[in-house]
């Protein structure tokens, strides 16, 4: 049989559809490469082999990727009867389960992919490195002493070690765009709303949750995004439609186009050299690839505005933690003390409840101003935006510690990790990160673009572009399946 760790999901689909292997076979592989890896990883919380092997068995959808064994994060996204756990002790000790499939979840499981399991998540994913005190941390096959990233670590770390080819993920400060830059993977967050929250929710804290893959390939994020993409019944607002097919994007030629390369963040936020050259090495690729390159600064698109967005970014955070945790409460059936979550979920729902409906919707409101702002920026002077996708290589786990007397240290001290993501969860635009630079240390640094909302064609094509140019298929990590 055809030794599958290594390919992605569009080969592992192709062998499907052409008879050279059944999905069985797939998801036996996938599983035994989860059971020998996963020890080193933590990667993958909740086992769900007889369910996945029984869905193989068939009759599966007619989708795009029937047969590809698949792995939902546990936080987002979900199918009904799956756990549901947040990366929460309270909802493990009660072993939750999904009550019902979620638009997207259901999605997922039409274009044909089959879940043999739930990946490890930060506590409510609020962190950018997976290390809850309920399922324990989760580590990068590129270095085990490093953080995968969060929120979506445990599906980077499966991704990257070849354990699946592809996993659920979702992005609400860049929790899609930070594992794909830690792990040297492919993650786009989509255009506000681009994908469905529904039935259960509208627009997670006002829009900044957007969900996806973390992938190998441009390829595999296209063909996901087609299969999933569009509005669901109740949504309160939709993406623009995209022209065509994004799988079509991939070998259209995108230029040659206007591009700002920013390497600075908010005042206060130190970013390390180390990504700066990485921006600054796929800037000199973009331009030998035809585009021009002119350094930007964010801040002067956001006419000074911009610098108020860290705070208010932390006002829809802090308020979102106190909503979920009533929301728990009610599934527990019982309130939440501070000894049921970790230090900074009750440090941040504690500030959340201080903070009044007026003030959220002034933060909500300058989201908004700023994306139109950058948006109208991006119309007039620019066709797309190149950043590091972090501020900083992969750290080391334990880096992000609550335990202290401020456990909002732990939040403070991700801001540069998050120097160039959150922003566009709060105005909504696109980014997508691509793998192309390691430290010398053999770490991963991603590179990420960011085009005007409902721009996902555009970033897909220079994406594709730059995969051409420099190819990152071959690169793996020390720990990565036989």
């Amino acid at each position: 049989m055809i030794t599958t760790a290594g390919i992605d999901a569009t080969a592992q689909a192709e062998l499907v559809r052409s008879g050279e292997v059944s999905p069985e076979e797939l998801v036996e592989e996938a599983i035994a490469r989860v059971e020998a890896l996963n020890p080193q990883l933590n990667a993958v919380i909740h086992e769900l082999f007889e369910e996945g092997r029984q869905a193989a068995r068939g009759p599966l959808p007619e989708g795009p990727f029937r047969g590809v064994p698949f792995l939902f994060k546990d936080i987002g996204a979900a199918l009904a009867g799956q756990p549901f756990h947040l990366g929460t002790q309270a909802l493990k000790d009660i072993d939750f389960r999904a009550p019902v499939d979620t638009f997207l979840g259901a999605r997922f499981r039409d274009a044909g992919f089959v879940t043999i399991g739930k990946t490890n998540v930060p506590e409510l994913g609020i962190l950018p490195a997976t290390e809850s005190r309920a399922y324990g941390a989760a580590r990068n096959p590129w270095d085990l002493e490093h953080t995968p990233g969060g929120s979506s670590g445990g599906a980077a770390a499966a991704v990257a070690s070849g354990m699946v080819s592809i996993a659920h993920a979702n992005d609400g400060g860049g929790s899609i765009r930070i594992p794909a830059s830690h792990c040297g993977l492919v993650g786009l967050k989509p255009s506000r709303q681009r994908t469905s929250e529904g039935p259960l929710m509208g627009d997670a804290m006002s829009g900044m949750i957007a969900e996806l893959v973390v992938a190998r390939s441009v390829r595999d994020v296209a063909g996901v995004l087609d299969a999933v993409h569009g509005p669901a019944p109740g949504d309160p607002y939709v993406a623009p439609p995209p022209e065509r097919p994004y799988l079509e994007e991939l070998d259209a030629e995108p230029g040659p186009l206007r591009i700002g390369l920013v390497t600075t963040s908010a005042p206060g936020i130190e970013v390390e050299q180390e990504v700066v050259t990485a921006a600054q090495e796929a800037g000199e690729l973009l331009e030998s690839l035809g585009h021009s390159i002119t350094e930007r600064q964010l801040a002067a698109a956001a006419r000074g505005v911009g610098e108020e967005l860290l705070g208010s970014f932390m006002v829809c955070w802090a308020a979102g933690q106190a909503a979920l945790l009533s929301t728990l409460a009610r599934v527990i059936g019982r309130p939440l003390t501070a000894d049921d979550v970790e230090p900074l979920t009750w440090a941040l729902a504690e500030d959340g409840r201080t903070r009044g409906a007026a003030e959220y919707l002034e933060a909500v409101a300058l989201h908004q101003l700023v994306g139109r702002i950058i948006g109208t920026w991006l119309d007039a002077e620019l066709d797309l935006l190149l950043t590091p996708t972090v501020g900083e290589p992969p750290p080391r786990l334990g880096t992000y510690d609550d335990s202290g007397p401020d456990p909002m240290a732990a939040i403070r001290r991700a801001w540069p990790t998050g120097a160039f993501s959150g922003i566009f969860n709060a105005t909504g635009q696109p980014g997508i990160s691509v793998p192309l630079h390691w430290t010398e240390a053999g770490l991963p640094v991603g590179v990420q673009l960011v085009g005007p909302l409902g721009g996902e064609g555009l970033l897909i094509r220079v994406a594709a572009q730059l995969e051409r140019a420099r190819p990152w298929a071959d690169r793996r990590p020390p720990l990565f399946a036989e």
